[in-house]
């Protein structure tokens, strides 16, 4: 079997390098969306720090008799604070006061008090957007006395490269988690998905190169889990594959065989047959006695030669769709059956067949199958055949029930299976697998309901759209145009 030179694909088409860019790229995301609210709250603890400072600031106003410093001190204070303007107010009024010499006009208004998470967001993101120094006011309450408001003024530069620098500080980190937390997750899944998936493609790709070589089998693994059952069921598809190829190859080979020695064959069995013949014509009790049994071998060898030709040569049938009365076409079919051939036995079929039942198929493919089921049956030793049909909403159903002895234990794992689903002596087996054949080639298909020594029922299963509606069948039969 030919194939193409198949290679796994190398690290840079892979399912890990994928596999790894995915899983930073997740990372990234999920640090992305934690970086704003982040950078908002820094944004605010930045803010409430220096309305602590300077809330402490003003209080060194408290030892002072006239609440008042040097303004030296007062520079000195507002510095360490790291502001221009302090006032501590506390129930409405002012309270304590720091202020520089030269007073700065205020460009922005924050109130801490009055803040969300949405604020946050928006306040943050406008200082990254801004390219120039603003002074801001801020209004809060200060953690160390939650009853007082303080109000301070500054610059927003600083704040701005505080924020800047917290942010390089988070992604840098969000980097470094991204590549741990990728490498690690990495790790696993390349332990215990990517690789056993390489090996699993691995083994197809080498059983495609040769499916039949016996040394080229998935080995499953001990785990439980679905890759586990994956490597199971492609180590079982494998063997069962094989072997239907190996089964084809020797069945190829014997039509091929069959092919050759059938002409000679034939000739053969006629010489037999003409010499046969003339025995039967003879006066010798023991000869009259014989040649019967004699000829009857001979006409079953010559049919299992041409059965077995006719099965290697034919493909999936080519149909001939035509509108059938399926209760018109059992009646053909018992009416060919009516007396067994060499039993002298008389056989006959109760037709339970709805009359108005009208399908779309192949009519003497479709005999075909209903012919091979009722000989099956007479051969088997049955007397009575029942044919009854159901049409439901999916499929149609057509059930052959027969009142023979049924079918052996040993002969219903393989009855459709060419030349191993004989249940008789000197039977090719082709019947019921030519019949298979023939309703799979028109979407169905052939089961085995029940069997035992009351008798046994076969199946037919079918689409339901090869149904005709019995009101346009009737139409139909009015105008003389019926199948």
């Amino acid at each position: 079997m030919t194939s193409q030179n198949l290679q796994l694909p190398g690290f840079g088409k892979s399912l890990s390098a994928r596999l790894l860019v995915l899983t930073i790229a997740f990372v990234m995301v999920s640090e992305l969306l934690i970086f704003f609210p982040s950078i908002g709250r820094f944004r605010t603890t930045y803010l409430q720090e220096h309305l602590n400072a300077a809330h402490v600031a003003t209080l060194a106003l408290e030892a002072t008799p006239s609440l008042e410093v040097s303004p030296e001190l007062e520079e000195k204070l507002l510095d360490n604070a790291r502001v221009d303007d302090a006032a501590t107010f506390h129930k409405g009024s002012a309270t304590y006061m720091l202020r520089r010499a030269m007073p700065t006009p205020i460009e922005v208004r924050f109130d801490l008090r009055k803040e969300t998470f949405f604020t946050q967001l928006h306040d943050a993101v406008n200082v990254f957007s801004q390219k120039i120094n603003r002074v801001i006011e801020v209004t809060g309450n200060p953690t160390t006395a939650p009853q007082s408001v303080v109000r301070i003024v500054m610059d927003e530069q600083p704040l701005r490269e505080a924020m800047y620098d917290f942010a390089v500080r988070v992604i840098a980190l969000s980097i470094v988690i991204s590549l741990i937390t990728a490498s690690l997750v990495y790790i696993t899944l390349h332990h215990f998905l990517v690789r056993p998936m390489r090996r699993i493609t691995a083994s197809m790709v080498a059983f495609r190169e040769a499916p039949e070589d016996a040394t080229r089998r998935m080995a499953p693994s001990h785990r439980m889990d679905e890759i586990g059952l994956a490597e199971q069921e492609l180590a079982h598809m494998q063997e069962e594959l094989r072997h239907a190829l190996s089964q084809k190859t020797r069945l190829a080979a014997l039509g091929e065989g069959v092919t050759k020695i059938h002409h000679d064959l034939r000739n053969i069995l006629s010489t037999a047959s003409l010499v046969s013949d003339r025995l039967s014509l003879s006066n010798d009790p023991e000869v009259t006695r014989v040649a019967p049994r004699l000829l009857d071998a001979i006409d079953r060898a010559v049919k299992l030669c041409t059965q077995t030709l006719a099965f290697a040569r034919e493909g999936p049938p080519p149909l001939q769709i035509s509108q059938v009365s399926l209760r018109n076409l059992v009646d053909k079919v018992g009416a060919g059956l009516m007396f067994a051939e060499k039993e002298k036995r008389v056989f006959a079929i109760d037709n339970r067949v709805p009359a108005d039942c009208v399908l779309e198929l192949d009519r003497d493919q479709f005999y075909r199958v209903l012919t091979n089921l009722a000989r099956n049956a007479v051969e088997a030793g049955a007397h009575w055949l029942t044919v009854s049909a159901s049409i439901g909403s999916n499929e149609i159903t057509i059930d052959v029930a027969d009142d023979g002895p049924g079918i052996p234990e040993k002969a219903r794992g393989r009855l459709f299976q060419p030349f191993t689903g004989s249940t008789r002596a000197g039977g090719s087996g082709l019947g019921l697998a030519i019949s298979n054949d023939l309703l799979e080639a028109h979407g169905g298909k052939l089961a085995l309901v029940e069997t035992s020594e009351k008798g046994t029922t076969f199946r037919i299963h079918l689409p339901a759209k090869i149904h005709v509606p019995s009101r346009r069948w009737r139409a139909l039969q009015r105008d003389g145009s019926a199948a």
